[in-house]
């Protein structure tokens, strides 16, 4: 009986030694409702209330599922994770704050799908965003739905980018930004690295309006180049720039396919030595300036746009025949 006895507070301690530990281990899947509770394990039967409560349940490279729509909160991403799920479902309300901010490791790769990013405050008074990137390898965006509340003046942007060193890659498909941006700042996206901060962006079946500014790149702080591609766009009703890349030597390439600006202070914008930007079965029109480019900026016509019915249609720099 004795030994017994000694087995069996032995097996006791080993159990409450391993409690903590399973207690504290992250699942690779949890999930969030709008009838949930951040105390809960975020498992599918007892999921979390709220995207930051689940986040720290999630394993890097976890995914965090949505049960039902809802408003899941801002949520800050240190590490590799999918949130979001199709179709949208997900809502994040960011008052008084970003929606998602991401400052993860320079390896991780962050997907974001299905989302609905809304607040009076993306800009606000206090120039605050739906998604801003400080840091990560990869970010996906993914049928999201971005946009602000104009007549609260924001001055922030949907999407911004502003990484300081490495390439980060940023990938946007069939996503909607709009009402973003005020005045003569913030907007749709903004590609703004620093120091050596170098970006890879690629925008697919992406539409930008009424907002600001649609897609602005601003790379003349930084020494790391800018590689952009954009295909199958809408980029229309923004009151300034609908696509403007500023730079001075920095390289920003960009090539623009089968899209359009309408309807814009200026269809596209390129200033600076550095950009250069390649277009191809392309619409602008109804802009104030169809195309302009500034100090040394190119645009590289293939001859295959339309360029017709703004105020002023202004001209490629150059135009290269197709072969």
């Amino acid at each position: 009986m004795k030994i017994l006895a000694i087995v069996a507070g032995v097996i006791a301690v080993a159990c409450s030694a391993a409690a903590p530990t399973l207690a504290s281990a992250q699942a690779t899947r949890t999930w969030v409702s709008g009838v949930g509770d951040d105390a809960n394990p975020c498992s599918r039967t007892a999921p979390c209330k709220t995207f930051a409560g689940a986040i720290s349940k999630t394993a890097a490279g976890g995914e965090i599922n949505v049960l039902d729509p809802g408003g899941f909160g801002a949520v800050t991403i240190t590490k590799s994770i999918t949130i979001g799920t199709d179709p949208a479902l997900g809502g994040i309300l960011g008052a008084a704050s970003n929606g998602v901010v991401i400052n993860a490791a320079a390896t991780d790769v962050i997907n974001l799908r299905g989302l609905v990013i809304s607040s009076p405050t993306i800009g606000g008074s206090t120039g605050l965003n739906g998604i801003r990137i400080l840091n990560a390898n990869t970010v996906n965006i993914e049928n999201c739905y971005i946009y602000g509340d104009r007549a609260g003046a924001p001055n922030g942007n949907g999407v911004w980018l502003l990484n300081t060193a490495g390439t980060t890659r940023l990938n946007i498909a069939n996503t909607t930004i709009s009402e973003t941006g005020v005045g003569t700042t913030g907007g749709a996206i903004l590609i703004k690295p620093t120091g050596s901060g170098a970006a890879t962006v690629s925008l697919d079946h992406v539409s930008l309006l009424d907002n600001t500014r649609g897609l602005v790149v601003e790379a003349a702080g930084t020494t790391g180049a800018v590689l952009m591609v954009v295909d199958n766009s809408t980029i229309a009703n923004n009151t300034r720039s609908g696509v403007a890349i500023i730079t001075g030597a920095t390289a920003v390439n960009t090539t623009i396919t089968n899209s359009s600006s309408t309807n814009n202070l200026t269809g596209l914008y390129v200033e600076g030595s550095g950009g250069v930007v390649r277009i191809n079965n392309n619409t602008f029109t109804s802009n104030v300036t169809g195309l302009q480019s500034v100090s040394s900026g190119q645009i590289i016509s293939y001859g295959t746009n339309i360029l017709e019915g703004n105020t002023s249609n202004g001209a490629p720099t150059s135009t290269i025949a197709l072969h």
